[in-house]
């Protein structure tokens, strides 16, 4: 998994392999060892319903995609779109955080690869 931060815009992209153990029901996990016992980590799994989850703690971050808009997003590859996400700002001590953009993503390259060039969608006919 790779994982892209910038301000309140988070990119986790994945590739086949990762996407299989994932549809399967499998934890996905990235860890960054960064010196001195610190050890920067985020694991992504499915979810039941519609709405994404996140937990952040002492272990790392959380991330879980609805099921149903993955296996959604998955029927669409290979694609160079992604799938999105805004998890709501903790905003517990008042302070207005904004709200995270989460982009979930699978490597198009990967899926070219395996799956194939994408359908050529067709121009209707003029009459």
């Amino acid at each position: 998994m790779k994982v892209q931060l910038q301000g309140q815009s988070l990119r986790l992209r994945i590739g086949e392999d990762e996407l299989a153990r994932l549809l399967a029901g499998e934890r996905v996990e990235n860890a960054t060892a960064a010196g001195a016992g610190a050890v920067l980590r985020q694991r992504l799994r499915m979810v039941a319903g519609e709405a994404p989850a996140f937990s952040a703690g002492d272990e790392g971050w959380d991330f879980g995609l609805p099921e149903a808009a993955v296996r959604g997003y998955v029927s669409r590859l290979p694609c160079r779109d992604a799938l999105e996400f805004t998890l709501p700002a903790g905003d517990s001590d008042g302070d207005g955080d904004a709200p995270l953009a989460l982009s979930f993503e699978v490597d198009v390259r990967d899926s070219v690869r395996r799956r194939g060039p994408p359908a050529r969608r067709r121009k209707p006919e003029a009459d």
